[in-house]
């Protein structure tokens, strides 16, 4: 179980950017963490991943534990090799080497099951398998997404997190990406996913963690979320009983505080 608690995290020495976090993944569940750009959730993985020193980032109170062991301050390789494996918001993939060299980069910290891992994502993302050779900056952004998430599952992560794997997807894209983390969770790996898309979020998660300027100011039952009035409003772009679509100029500049922010 990974557990987030009071986190605060600074960059370059004066910028606040996590305001007592607190979140919890239990084993076996997809949980959402969701917010706009600038609510902290890349910062909240880089917390967890040991990549806040990469971004001159510091936490500065609060603990990540990670089944009952605190890792805040561990290095991001001894994080993958205690079962945490992220893929970073943009892919991040390695653009010059070919598919099965990105998949194997994945693997270095753990080469016992290799052979078997490289097996399971094969079967997980079939069209990787036709782009083996294939260099990686040339595939599709979609499966360039598919890439990211297999060269992540080829360390055998207990949890996985996701940073928001539907960004800049087609929407039949978008659906594929969800029913593969769905997937991923049913052959027992957590999950983590950090989205903005909440509707897809939510539709697979049991939890759901709705941030904003670096805290938590709504949680609880994935389901529950999102039928949540502020949550269709401010979330999904729906306002009222009829569920009426409204423009993002109108979401954006919608004049009604919202209840969490009272």
């Amino acid at each position: 179980m990974l557990e987030v608690a009071n986190l605060e995290v600074v960059y370059n020495e004066v910028i606040l950017v996590l305001r007592g976090l607190s979140i919890d993944v239990p084993d076996g569940e997809i949980v959402a963490l969701l917010g706009s750009n600038g609510a902290g959730k890349t910062t909240t993985a880089r917390a967890i991943t040991g990549l806040l020193d990469v971004h001159e980032g510091k936490t500065t109170k609060g603990s990540v534990s990670w089944n009952g062991t605190e890792i805040t301050e561990k290095n991001p390789a001894d994080i993958v090799r205690s079962g945490i494996s992220q893929v970073m918001e943009g892919r991040r993939i390695f653009a010059e080497l070919s598919v099965d060299e990105n998949l194997v980069t994945g693997a270095f910290t753990n080469r016992s099951n290799e052979s078997a891992n490289y097996d399971r994502v094969m079967e997980l993302f079939p069209r990787l398998m036709d782009r083996r050779g294939q260099t990686a900056g040339l595939l599709s952004g979609g499966e360039q997404q598919m890439l990211a998430i297999a060269r992540a599952l080829m360390a055998e992560p207990k949890l996985l997190i996701l940073d928001e794997p539907s960004l800049g997807l087609a929407p039949k894209l978008v659906e594929q990406v969800r029913d593969t983390i769905v997937e991923i969770n049913q052959q027992g790996t957590s999950v983590l996913l950090i989205e903005q898309n909440a509707m897809m979020a939510l539709s697979i998660a049991s939890y759901g963690y709705i941030m904003e300027t670096g805290k938590v100011v709504m949680d609880g039952d994935a389901k529950k979320l999102l039928a949540d009035d502020d949550v269709k409003e401010f979330y999904l772009g729906l306002h009222g009983d009829e569920g009426e679509k409204k423009s993002f100029k109108d979401v954006k500049h919608y004049k009604r505080r919202k209840r969490w922010a009272s």
